[in-house]
């Protein structure tokens, strides 16, 4: 791709931290501002940081079509087929509270599928770690290469993204026959996708829907680390599962694809 992806995905981060520094407190980022077009109550912080980041791609004078959590589909430069997925912050109310696993998480894609999805960024806000992903080129950490993963990865960590109480009570059974020997919550759909392709959980299921903005950027760094994936509520396959908002699906990431298929039955209607 003949844009640097990555200089402009670091340099809307720097604006997005400016924007947080001006809410340093809970208070002052909790407060909300109407619902966003991914269907969400946006924080101030959300619109802010969204903010910071259409301001870089704007000042790119690229044509291109951006698909953010709040805003919505906006045309910049009169659209055109690189399509740019946008979650200014995910995991905002983690954010918001303080508690730290949080990440500016943007994709870039040559269509309005997952399969022409060729770079992913995600940044921990919180951390700092920096990892992204192109496709056919491998994933890295801090411009690192990720080490391959363990062929024979056993299910000792698995994480869960859970959107309500009464679903960790409906899937419990399936959660347990995985054989998971630990399980973990991060609060961070794309963060948690980072923590599979780097090993850090073996697996990482939702156990409800979410949304392309969510998962866009990190399903890439998963993928290009050589984890499996599957989205099984979307239309099609994985390669043609569309970027639009309107997109809800499960996630599923794993070390490998026996360990994938166990996973499967979590939050099966």
């Amino acid at each position: 791709m003949p844009t640097d992806w990555l200089t402009v995905c670091r340099r809307a981060v720097d604006g997005v931290r400016a924007e947080l520094r001006r809410f340093p407190h809970p208070a002052d980022r909790a407060v909300p501002t109407g619902r966003g077009e991914g269907g969400d109550i946006a924080l101030v912080i959300d619109r802010a940081a969204e903010d910071a980041i259409f301001e870089e791609l704007e000042s790119l004078d690229l044509p291109m079509t951006v698909i953010s959590e709040e805003r919505g589909d906006v045309e910049l430069n009169g659209g055109g087929r690189t399509h740019v997925v946008v979650d200014p912050i995910d995991g905002s109310r983690n954010a918001k509270r303080g508690i730290p696993a949080y990440s500016v998480s943007i994709a870039v894609a040559d269509g309005r599928t997952i399969g022409d999805v060729k770079f992913g960024y995600v940044h921990d806000l919180a951390l700092g770690e920096d990892w992204h992903a192109a496709a056919g080129q491998g994933a890295f950490l801090d411009d690192r290469p990720l080490p391959p993963l363990p062929a024979e990865a056993e299910l000792e960590i698995l994480a869960l993204e859970i959107s309500r109480p009464g679903l960790v009570a409906k899937s419990a059974a399936a959660i347990a026959a995985t054989g998971a020997d630990r399980v973990r919550a991060l609060g961070s759909v794309a963060l948690s996708l980072c923590w599979v392709a780097a090993g850090r959980y073996d697996g990482f299921a939702t156990l409800s829907t979410c949304r392309s903005v969510d998962f866009a950027a990190g399903q890439l760094l998963a993928t290009e680390s050589g984890c499996a994936v599957a989205m099984p509520d979307a239309t099609g396959d994985l390669a043609t599962t569309p970027l639009d908002l309107s997109t809800r699906t499960r996630v599923f990431a794993a070390a490998n694809p026996e360990m994938l298929e166990r996973l499967l039955p979590i939050g099966a209607p």
